[in-house]
């Protein structure tokens, strides 16, 4: 994605209470991606339901206030935001952890530290998987809309099939009557 232009590049959302943590990660993405930060949970919903909503989120799970799980609970609660894929970046490394970030909703689970090259790896391979996702929704509902228009044609052709069915009767009828008058 390095050759994208600045408009087309994706955008990608850290949270993180720790500034440190939002500069290196804000660092790492910044020649690839454009980056948002939110240092809290509340911040980060804000963003990530405005206009322009990031295509990945990256959260981390212990912040105060509103953690990470909070965080990931809300935004696949919400319509709006529901189909951003959710890294947890987090140093919370027990698999139960994992388990409930992933049962949340959450695409992947990075744990810290971390190595760069692993998450830039996973961020764009989940990138790819929303683009591919996305595509097949807007196939599914062209696909959707083109079954409506068969549908309604075939509808329409079985009424005019059966207008031409009664036409036809009625003028086999009028014959033989003309040719049951005619003897």
């Amino acid at each position: 994605m390095g050759t994208l232009d600045v408009a087309e590049k994706a955008t990608i959302l850290v949270v993180d209470d720790t500034p440190d943590n939002l500069i290196l990660m804000s660092n790492l993405l910044k020649g690839d991606y454009q980056v948002k930060i939110a240092a809290g949970g509340e911040k980060a919903l804000e963003i990530a339901a405005s206009g322009t909503p990031p295509d990945l989120i990256l959260l981390d799970i212990m912040m105060p206030g509103m953690d990470g799980y909070e965080v990931c609970q809300q935004l696949k609660d919400n319509p709006l935001t529901t189909n951003i894929p959710v890294i947890f970046l987090t140093a919370r490394a027990e698999k139960e952890d994992e388990r409930k970030g992933l049962e949340l909703g959450a695409v992947d689970y990075i744990t810290k530290p971390i190595s760069p090259a692993i998450v830039m790896a996973r961020v764009k391979n989940h990138l790819a998987l929303k683009t591919m996702a996305s595509r097949l929704r807007e196939q599914n509902q062209a696909l959707a809309h083109k079954v409506q228009e068969v549908e309604a044609s075939h509808e329409q052709i079985r009424r005019q099939s059966e207008e031409v069915k009664r036409l036809y009767d009625k003028i086999v009828a009028e014959q033989k009557r003309s040719v049951e008058l005619s003897l």
